[in-house]
């Protein structure tokens, strides 16, 4: 997110700590609200409780953040892509075990964050944020949709398929996976996830033909697929 979306997605705060004192509390504030966001949910958590949870007045907090809301977006602001799923890499010699990876680390590092269940309980009351998210997810869209167009050029996938579709078809199933945990009592078999998805893409026989091949294009696909983060 630029600058510029940041402002009028979070707008302007009442005030900006200058000395080291004043930024501790603040810093204090930000893991409060973190925590019990994660924990408690959007709408379950108060400013004040916020507060009490930092061990600063309620009157601190409204120092420097106008509402929770605020406090919320200036945790997430920088972070909007990295709550998305990741883009998969296909031109490697086993697209199935790379993108299986790939969506344990998401799933890992959505669990280190610990705010993404709170944005499917904000979005439907934040049209600002519910905007910016769905320019993320188009990009998001429009990457794995190339991808996707660049393995067909080498005659990988089916030839009837339409890929745009299969791209959205792709980005809706990953991003459903942070809802399978054990409070569902479901546990993600990634490998099984990603054997679907990679069907969706590849005809049996390509995908053998990748993983009989010795060489071809691994090296720098397969690595920036495992190091990808967003």
């Amino acid at each position: 997110m630029d600058d510029q979306e940041g402002r009028q997605l979070i707008g302007e705060f009442p005030s900006v700590p200058k000395q080291e004192r004043a930024y501790q509390k603040r810093k204090a504030l930000l893991e409060s609200g973190r925590v019990l966001f994660s924990d408690k949910g959007y709408e379950n958590t108060t400013a004040k409780e916020i507060a009490a949870h930092a061990n600063v007045a309620t009157g601190t907090f409204y120092r420097y953040f106008c509402d929770k809301r605020q406090l919320l977006m200036e945790l997430i602001k920088d972070q909007l892509e990295r709550y998305m799923p990741p883009e998969p890499s296909w031109l490697n010699h086993d697209p199935e075990a790379v993108l299986a990876t790939l969506l344990e680390k998401h799933n890992q590092r959505l669990n280190r964050l610990g705010l993404h269940r709170v944005l499917p309980e904000l979005l439907p009351h934040d049209p600002e944020l519910a905007e910016v998210l769905a320019d993320v997810r188009r990009k998001l869209h429009d990457s794995i949709h190339e991808g996707l167009k660049q393995a067909k050029e080498l005659g990988y996938t089916w030839e009837d398929l339409d890929l745009d579709s299969v791209a959205w078809s792709i980005l809706v199933l990953t991003e459903k996976l942070p809802e399978m945990g054990p409070e569902t009592g479901y546990i993600p078999n990634y490998h099984a996830i990603s054997k679907i998805i990679c069907r969706m893409v590849f005809p049996p026989e390509i995908l053998l033909q990748l993983r009989s091949e010795e060489k071809g294009l691994t090296g720098n696909n397969y690595t920036n697929g495992c190091d990808h983060e967003i």
